[in-house]
Parts: C-alpha cells; sequence; structure tokens
C-alpha cells in the first residue's frame, strides 16, 4: 500500500463526492458529480485521484472482470453482491471472519492474512421482475 497521498482540494471533493454515494460509482459517474463543484476538472485528474487514493487504501477499488471498474467510499467490514445482468453492485454488511479452510489453505504459504473477501454474484429484484416478466409473455 502507498503512503497517503497529499489531500489536494480536486483530491478532497473526489473523496467527499464518493463518500457520499452509495451506489459504488464508475469513475465517469464520479466525473459528472465532481463537476457539479469542480467545473474546470477533467476526466484524467478523476481517474489518476482514485488512483492514488486506491492505492493508499483511503477507498476500495470493486475491479470484476467484464465490468466498469467502480470505485467505494465506505471502508467498514462488508462485502458486496454483483448482479451479473445490469452490473449493480450492493453492500452486504458484515465482513466474513477466515474460516479453518481459509487457514488450512493459507498454512504452507508464508502470507499473513489481512482482508478476506467474499465475491458474491447474483441477480438483483429489478432485473429478476423483468426476466419472470418476460417468460410469463
Amino acid at each position: 500500500m502507498e503512503s497517503r497521498p497529499r489531500m489536494t482540494k480536486q483530491r478532497q471533493v473526489i473523496l467527499e463526492e464518493l463518500r457520499m454515494m452509495r451506489s459504488h460509482p464508475t469513475a465517469d459517474e464520479l466525473y459528472e458529480r465532481v463537476r457539479g463543484r469542480l467545473p474546470r476538472i477533467s476526466l484524467g485528474t478523476v481517474y489518476r485521484n482514485l488512483e492514488k487514493l486506491a492505492g493508499s487504501g483511503m477507498i476500495r477499488k470493486l475491479d470484476y472482470p467484464g465490468s466498469q471498474m467502480r470505485f467505494d467510499g465506505d471502508l467498514h467490514g462488508h462485502q458486496h453482491i454483483r448482479c451479473i445482468s445490469c452490473g449493480r453492485i450492493e453492500d452486504i454488511d458484515g465482513a466474513p471472519e477466515p474460516t479453518r479452510c481459509d487457514r488450512e489453505l493459507l498454512a504452507g504459504s508464508g502470507y499473513r492474512l489481512v482482508e478476506r473477501r467474499v465475491e458474491y454474484v447474483g441477480i438483483c429484484p429489478e432485473c429478476d421482475a423483468m426476466e419472470k416478466g418476460n417468460q410469463k409473455s
């Protein structure tokens, strides 16, 4: 993990806006929001600052194969569930504790476990309702 980056005005606004959002935005979505406060900011600046903030551990980067990278400003212990139909990501409260199985898998690796991440995927209620509605037709 990189050291904590210097908190520039742009970086501070990006962090504040991200922490206000619960939708796990893409850099483009966050850029649109930040422009309301900093009209002259560029998309590249938002991307670079998100990378710096993620590298320092101040935010989470959610990088799932096959979908756009998203960001999370909420660092409390929680996991995420991703809809495989629309790509929406939502929080699931609670950080799973390492299991006996985790410890056995890592026993000979020499690693010290810092965090356990579990990826949940499913179909959100809206997409599920739409699919069920289409099946009736």
